[in-house]
């Protein structure tokens, strides 16, 4: 990759003197794709401005919690208002209604919510729940799948582990309780069950698998994952840290017909701050301190500031709006790609979720196993001529892009003929 910002140069140098690899999160450090990290100053919008000053139209959008857009103004509104009042209080505060109220609306017939500071946290505080609620220790969970980096979790998960070439981390000692079966399978998941069924506590899955490619599965699949969870009494979760409001006011899990027991929920609710939730019905979530002897707690959870931008957000999509001009882009975006000749691409896409996949050959893959290492080297290759025409995309090929409803059609447009 040529012509790299001398900001943003100087700035990761300094930071591998500071910090692991010089990030805060692994795929930031540009590893998968070559060349330096851009420093980001501000975002607007559909547009993010590097500590150069140039701009990049942004498809990454925070990695999905910024449907509205950078910096949206009821969004910023929200948030400085609720500041001026208090970063913290570490008490009970009015904002924890409200923003429960509106996630249970969507989320219905659940009727109860934790908040918690991320996803990984929900799903952490998931697997104790259901654990506690079988008095069972095996967990389930799908090859390919990435539910933060909870120790449990941390078996061929998503886009950060394979980005790096690691099928688990090292440190993680509890792996051995947790089962990996292949998506999409139900001859294998109907084994998992024959074998381990009565000592599953939870099966966890990404309705929509969107952290190492756009892995789209048939209802089918999920339905006999919810029928074989309740024959054995085990607890089905839904990882929706991802999906959670990006198709509607509501879960993926309207989308497919299925309803899973608990729902771990993050990104798109905190409205660009560090927001995550667990939700389900009030007889597993109520076995949560303080009601029950399962232990859950965090100073920033529930944070008013965080919730406030929770709220301005939910409130906004809550509208329907957002949700008609994202289904727009992505008719527009599907008739650009089908208008190019002798493209190198497919697009995969569901609703304002996309993942360009540089491969021509065999079906669109929905195991994570079965991504073409022709397509990850062919992204690779094409990634800095992109960020030198000012679009930023996540920077790994195993990462999906996701519309805002502050992009146009243009940008769409313009996205398509770069791709």
């Amino acid at each position: 990759m040529t012509g790299s910002p001398g900001a943003s140069e100087r700035l990761f140098s300094r930071a591998r003197a500071l910090m692991p690899g010089g990030v805060s999160s692994p795929v930031r450090a540009f590893g998968s794709v070559g060349g330096t990290p851009r420093y980001m100053s501000r975002g607007e919008g559909a547009w993010m401005f590097d500590e150069d000053g140039r701009k990049y139209l942004d498809f990454c959008m925070a990695w999905g919690p910024n449907i509205l857009g950078h910096a949206h103004p009821a969004v910023i509104d929200a948030v400085l208002r609720a500041a001026k009042d208090g970063l913290a209080f570490g008490t009970c505060h009015r904002n924890e209604l409200a923003m429960a109220e509106l996630v249970l609306e969507a989320f219905a017939p659940a009727d109860r919510v934790r908040f918690v500071v991320s996803g990984t946290e929900a799903v952490m505080t998931a697997i104790r729940l259901a654990r506690a609620h079988t008095s069972r220790k095996l967990l389930l969970k799908f090859s390919g799948c990435y539910h933060g980096h909870a120790d449990a979790m941390m078996v061929k998960a998503g886009s950060g582990v394979v980005t790096l070439g690691l099928a688990e981390s090292e440190g993680v000692t509890v792996a051995h309780d947790t089962l990996v079966a292949p998506l999409g399978d139900i001859e294998a998941l109907e084994q998992v069950f024959r074998e381990h069924g009565r000592q599953l506590a939870a099966a966890f899955i990404e309705p929509l698998p969107a952290n190492n490619g756009l892995l789209i599965q048939e209802p089918r699949f999920l339905k006999r994952l919810r029928e074989l969870t309740s024959e054995h009494g085990a607890r089905l979760v839904f990882d929706e840290v991802i999906n959670g409001f990006r198709f509607g006011f509501h879960g993926y899990s309207k989308v497919v017909g299925v309803q899973p027991d608990l729902t771990t929920l993050g990104k798109i609710i905190g409205g660009g701050l560090p927001v995550g939730a667990v939700v389900g019905r009030a007889e597993i979530m109520e076995r949560l301190a303080p009601l029950g002897k399962t232990y859950q707690a965090g100073t920033m959870a529930g944070n008013p500031v965080a919730l406030a931008a929770g709220i301005a957000t939910l409130t906004e999509l809550r509208t329907g709006a957002p949700y008609r001009h994202l289904e727009a882009l992505g008719g527009l975006m599907d008739n650009a790609v089908a208008e190019k000749k002798n493209r190198a691409f497919r697009m995969v896409r569901v609703g304002s979720l996309f993942w360009p996949y540089y491969s021509l050959n065999g079906p669109i893959p929905t195991q994570a196993e079965k991504i073409a290492p022709e397509a990850v080297a062919s992204f690779k290759s094409r990634y800095g001529q992109w960020l030198e025409a000012g679009l930023y995309l996540p920077p790994s090929a195993y990462e999906v892009g996701f519309l805002s409803a502050a992009h146009s059609p243009n940008d769409v447009e313009q996205l398509v003929a770069a791709l």
